[in-house]
């Protein structure tokens, strides 16, 4: 579940340039929806996600492709993260899951609170390929402890180099 983030502009300011910097070299789309890292940690990551013209559809709420971005940029950097101390791991998703609970008419946070099975898993991989899957759930960033907007899953695959 979302938890209250301590405003802090030191760390979540760097791990936003990070990925908005990741963004450019690697998946410019990202650019586009904006996403603000608001907290990462080794057990937890929570991105925001604008509602603004590009995010949104005729609607005039967020767009099912802008929220599959936020809630992959959760799960990958928080991946990425953990990873970064296992240089030898390889990441690739190998399945990804979305239910829509309900409209979204604002900034949504996406929370991936999956650190430590990330790390347990990475410690394990050896010859053989290893497999977890992730949760990542959207919240209304006006409401972030009531009703999710929706839920996602992800499978990923890690593997050596």
């Amino acid at each position: 579940m979302y938890l209250k983030v301590k405003k802090s502009f030191g760390p979540a300011l760097k791990d936003t340039l990070f990925l908005r910097t990741y963004g450019l070299t690697k998946i410019p789309m990202l650019l586009l929806i904006a996403p603000k890292v608001l907290q990462l940690t080794n057990e937890r990551c929570a991105i925001r996600v604008p509602l603004n013209r590009l995010t949104k559809n005729h609607n005039g709420s967020m767009y099912f492709g802008s929220l599959a971005i936020g809630a992959d940029c959760a799960a990958r950097l928080l991946t990425m993260r953990i990873l970064s101390e296992h240089k030898n791991i390889k990441l690739e998703l190998s399945d990804y899951q979305a239910q829509l609970l309900r409209p979204a008419y604002e900034d949504i946070i996406f929370s991936c609170d999956e650190g430590l099975a990330i790390s347990t898993q990475a410690k394990r991989v050896g010859k053989d390929k290893q497999t977890l899957e992730l949760a990542v759930t959207a919240w209304p960033s006006s409401h972030p402890t009531e009703n999710p907007i929706a839920k996602f899953s992800f499978v990923i695959s890690l593997e050596n180099t």
